[in-house]
């Protein structure tokens, strides 16, 4: 369940003072701003699209792993997170609980057996699968059986365990893959469900390398940026910030920065008001490709947050988009978009 999340009246009244003392009751010399994103951008191994607003940053990891050419195994018999071991015998039309399943199928050149995938995908194979459904805690076994798929691969214990039961009940294959686990154990059972293990291991293990050097640039580094990713849903279809049990809280201290959510002990997706959001006092904000979109824009943006900008990210324009499924879903791109997460972080200047 979200939550609100506010600041202690001394927390705000010190963040505030030092937000304030950065931005020097100014605004932010654009220059300077674009500088430092050129900086970032630059030691990432990033690009700044022209579509987005000058001085923020577009920020992606450019060496996903994948593999092609597989001849998949089956049938096969897979243990589902849900702790039932479940047989797949065909898994040509697969019914995809989210864009986390859909990038590791992506990864092994199988996109087009996404048969049905979750309304606003931010997956290429999401976005062309034949049929689209809104996918939450409500879906009914019913609605799932009338895709016609032939494996059903769920993403989240929450949402999706006694579903998954109840397809099984109608002879239907149904795998659960939680969503909370690390990415690389994410590849090896998508794979295995796939008929595919052999190169799941070895995709993971590349994940894992990249998580690696990743931790390792962070170790390294003397800044650790304190940053707010803002997802444009998650409380009820109001804005929310990345918390402490979230893929991305993880991505993010792992690169080297401070999480806010983590820090303030939120759980999942939680709102945050106007006055916590200065005394959070980020130095970075993070959005996704998608939620970007789903907020309007940068107008969409400053006005779900209007304090944004008077925090010291806001000051320094210091935005930053990420694909979605390199910050907001543990999946096959985790890794590198936590190697160029890593060396934006390294890059921003020290307060």
């Amino acid at each position: 369940m979200s939550s609100s999340l506010t600041a202690p009246r001394g927390v705000l009244v010190l963040a505030l003072a030092a937000a304030l003392a950065g931005c020097g009751g100014k605004p932010a010399d654009t220059a300077a701003a674009g500088a430092v994103a050129a900086q970032a951008a630059d030691a990432a191994g990033a690009s700044s699209p022209a579509a987005l607003p000058a001085g923020w940053l577009h920020l992606a990891g450019t060496d996903v792993p994948s593999s092609g050419n597989l001849t998949p195994v089956l049938p096969v018999t897979v243990a589902s997170d849900d702790g039932e071991q479940v047989t797949v015998n065909d898994a040509s039309r697969i019914v995809a609980g989210g864009d986390d399943v859909i990038a590791v199928i992506e990864a092994f050149g199988m996109g087009g057996q996404v048969y049905a995938a979750p309304l606003r995908s931010a997956t290429e194979a999401g976005r062309k699968a034949p049929k689209q459904f809104l996918f939450n805690r409500t879906t009914g076994v019913e609605g799932v059986l009338s895709l016609e798929g032939t494996l059903f691969l769920g993403n989240s214990l929450r949402r999706h365990a006694e579903l998954a039961k109840k397809l099984r009940g109608a002879g239907e294959a149904a795998v659960v893959i939680d969503d909370l686990q690390p990415a690389p154990d994410k590849v090896r059972k998508v794979a295995a469900a796939l008929g595919v293990a052999e190169a799941g291991n070895a995709l993971a293990a590349q994940v894992q390398a990249q998580l690696d050097e990743a931790a390792a640039i962070a170790a390294a580094s003397r800044v650790h940026p304190r940053v707010i990713h803002l997802s444009a849903t998650g409380a009820g279809g109001a804005p929310t910030v990345a918390g402490a049990d979230s893929a991305s809280g993880t991505l993010i201290g792992l690169a080297g920065g401070v999480n806010i959510g983590t820090e303030a002990g939120v759980a999942n997706y939680s709102a945050l008001s106007n006055e916590g959001v200065v005394a959070a006092a980020p130095e970075v904000i993070l959005v996704t490709e998608n939620d970007l979109q789903l907020f309007g824009g940068e107008t969409g943006l400053w006005k779900a947050y209007p304090t944004l900008k008077q925090t010291p990210a806001g000051a320094a324009n210091r935005v930053w988009v990420m694909p979605d499924v390199q910050l907001k879903a543990a999946s096959i791109g985790s890794g590198s978009g936590a190697v160029a997460l890593a060396k934006a972080l390294a890059a921003v200047p020290s307060p």
